[in-house]
């Protein structure tokens, strides 16, 4: 419906429309006709695949996890090319023989190996041949990698930028992964058993570097060159062990014992993979039957009708909605382009500058995905790792959660104050109650949190939220027919595929870590800080995983933050609970802290800002998320973790905390601040952050003192009467 539609029907202005549509990446393809049908049919099968298996029919562990991987390579190759794309690109030039001799080293290098898969295979299924063809075995790996490897390269240099077109070195890449799928569950039984040892088979080896190179060839495609650096220096440091110094010092590995290894659950087919292949796509889905139903256009005005009038409207629209449409978003970038091109124009238009606008954006966003109940998928991967029930870890996080969302919308309702910026006028925003009348959206959302607390299983509640979904769209104008039931399981595979290569890529790094056991040496080295102090061994682990995870989508961040930290926390006494939510925050807040900053970037691009700047920013209107893991890793009652009395005093000077900080980060606290009352409002909120009744009472004593002050109740002159009295 139009704005001017919806008008004239009465309900009002309607601000958000396509939010739910995904944004295209700029390499991303749109293939027409046959081919996009295909991909579309491809798309829905591989979303039908996985909720068959997790709902009706169970599948062996190790081939659930290799399908899903490897179908992820297919559409990913097939979706996303390796050069930026264009809808008007110029007509396609004749092949120079360079670009022909890179096609056919890789045409006929995976050309053999997927044949004698193929051969395998078909000698299994039509004569009972059940033992693999020796030769075809021994000498298959050797051009599939090489042929991988020319593919690679060709589409590099020469891929299309015509966005209707697939470039034939990405259907090799296809074939390449088809061929990996077909040789590891062939030998699935025997490589459990030999895989990472001395038994391990070439065939093997040549297998798991032919799905590695894939996999760090479509993360690069789909989030850059960051996450592919890190695996890249992660893979050396398996080799160059020998030679290294100190904790990071070990014995080194023959390629076939280390990649063999690293293609095992202990890696690639670990824990990340093991979540993305139940939970997150799971979620992903239904995040997709969501947006085929336009519920993130309702969530978003809705929020425009409760807040877009109150001053700065906008801006505090943008941490409601944000932090909605980002709990069910896995990664904070891609929240910020899909709600951020409806809110930073609106909130430069109410006066904000193009650099805070951004920072506002990517700051929601990122609080998003420590949200419950979904929490950006990274809720799932916690309770795979930690054995914690997934229901404790969202109670768990209620509160951290409501700090950080606290603390954001002072920070920006001061700054309205401070600027005397005003909202939009009524006449432009949606009209509450016409909105009031479509509640009922709420209730896939209200659907999947009852369940989830009733005690179904994560998964029965994932189906649940999705058919609830579907039903509560025949009550509005976008019903989910077979078409729309369609896109929506063809938009759920493509929106997963960036997880699954991420979480693929974060298996490696994992798998690296468990082999030269550098966790435990970083462990011994943190318990060795913490003799000196604990919360220099604490503030070391934050810097540790902000690092580990700048540029890193927040699902591959936790991942490795977990592997490489978390143990280390734990090895101090600190609970499991705390140590993950403690790593866990700082990955997510990676994505607004200089100087990669994701999702501030994202931010910037839409508003015109210096991302540098924006990322600056962000991170100031973001500082809470910096003090509360030290929050709760000192009052574990912030955690839900103790007596009810405790939990309310401990929430209630939090808050009290939140709101200090952000009037001093501000700079206004009933009136304009200046540099010492800041500094000293920030020494209040600190000691009001601080566990104990002492601290509670200087800090609470200190703001009474200021706003006294500021009220000009006590003035100097009253100060030295007093005095002199």
């Amino acid at each position: 419906m139009s704005v001017d539609a919806a008008s004239a029907a009465g309900t009002g202005p309607v601000l958000a429309q396509g939010v739910d549509d995904e944004p295209m990446a700029s390499n991303q393809r749109d293939p027409r006709a046959r081919t996009g049908l295909l991909i579309a049919v491809l798309c829905a099968a591989y979303t039908i695949f996985h909720l068959v298996v997790m709902v009706l029919y169970p599948l062996e562990t190790w081939a659930y996890r290799m399908i899903h991987l490897c179908g992820g390579l297919v559409i990913g190759f097939l979706t996303y090319s390796a050069l930026s794309q264009t809808s008007d690109a110029p007509a396609e030039e004749r092949r120079g023989p360079a670009e022909l001799a890179l096609l056919g080293v890789a045409a006929i290098g995976i050309g053999y190996g997927f044949v004698i898969i193929a051969y395998a295979w078909g000698a299994w299924w039509l004569a009972g041949v059940a033992l693999p063809p020796a030769f075809g075995f021994r000498t298959y790996g050797l051009p599939l990698v090489i042929g991988t490897v020319a593919a690679i390269v060709a589409a590099w240099r020469h891929s299309s930028r015509d966005r209707a077109r697939i470039y034939p070195a990405d259907l090799l890449l296809c074939l390449s992964a088809i061929a990996v799928l077909g040789y590891i569950l062939f030998v699935v039984g025997a490589l459990r058993m030999r895989a990472g040892t001395g038994m391990a088979q070439p065939g093997d080896l040549w297998a798991a570097l032919t799905g590695i190179l894939l996999i760090l060839e479509l993360t690069r495609r789909l989030t850059g060159l960051a996450l592919v650096v890190i695996v890249g220096v992660f893979i050396a440091y398996s080799f160059l062990g020998p030679w290294l110094p100190g904790f990071l010092n070990h014995r080194g590995y023959t390629a076939t014992r280390f990649f063999t290894y690293i293609f095992t659950d202990q890696g690639v087919l670990g824990d990340p993979i093991a979540v993305s292949s139940t939970y997150i796509i799971l979620f992903i889905v239904f995040a997709a039957f969501l947006q085929a139903s336009k519920v993130g256009d309702y969530f978003v005005n809705f929020a425009f009708a409760c807040a877009g009038q109150a001053r700065g409207g906008p801006a505090k629209v943008a941490v409601f909605a944000s932090g909605l449409m980002g709990m069910i978003n896995g990664t904070s970038a891609g929240n910020v382009v899909s709600t951020g091109s409806l809110t930073i124009p609106l909130m430069k238009k109410v006066g904000y500058s193009p650099k805070s606008s951004a920072a506002i954006e990517a700051t929601a966003s990122s609080g998003g995905q420590i949200l419950p109940p979904i929490m950006g998928a990274g809720a799932f991967i916690m309770a795979e790792v930690t054995g914690i029930p997934y229901t404790d870890i969202v109670v768990a996080a209620i509160i951290p959660a409501l700090l950080y969302f606290v603390s954001v919308y002072f920070m920006v309702d001061l700054q309205a104050l401070k600027l005397d910026m005003k909202g939009l006028p009524r006449s432009e925003l949606p009209r509450f109650g016409d909105l009031i009348k479509q509640v009922y959206l709420f209730l896939p959302i209200i659907i999947l949190i009852y369940t989830l607390f009733a005690g179904y299983s994560v998964i029965r509640a994932g189906a649940m939220g999705m058919v609830s979904a579907m039903m509560v769209s025949w009550l509005t104008p976008h019903r989910m027919g077979p078409k729309r039931i369609f896109q929506a399981l063809e938009m759920g595979a493509k929106m997963s595929i960036q997880l699954v290569a991420v979480c693929a890529a974060a298996g490696i790094i994992v798998g690296v870590i468990a082999l030269t056991g550098v966790g435990a040496r970083f462990s011994s080295l943190l318990l060795t800080i913490a003799d000196q102090n604990q919360y220099l061994a604490m503030f070391f682990a934050m810097c540790i995983s902000i690092i580990l995870g700048m540029g890193m989508p927040t699902t591959a961040a936790y991942a490795v933050a977990a592997a490489v930290v978390a143990p280390g926390l734990i090895s101090l006494g600190v609970p499991v609970l705390v140590a993950h939510f403690f790593v866990f925050y700082y990955a997510v807040m990676s994505a607004i802290t200089p100087p990669v900053a994701l999702a501030a970037y994202a931010g910037a691009a839409l508003s015109g800002s210096d991302p540098m700047k924006t990322s600056v920013e962000a991170f100031k209107l973001g500082l809470a998320a910096f003090i509360v893991p030290f929050m709760f890793f000192g009052s574990h009652e912030l955690l839900m973790q103790g007596e009810t009395v405790d939990i309310i005093h401990a929430t209630a000077t939090a808050l009290l905390g939140m709101f200090l900080l952000s009037a001093g980060v501000i700079g206004y606290f009933f009136g304009h601040a200046g540099v010492v009352m800041r500094i000293v409002l920030i020494g209040a909120a600190l000691s009001m952050i601080s566990v104990g009744w002492v601290s509670d009472i200087i800090g609470l004593s200190v703001a009474v003192g200021l706003f006294l002050w500021q009220r000009k109740m006590v003035t100097p002159a009253t100060l030295s009467r007093g005095q002199a009295d």
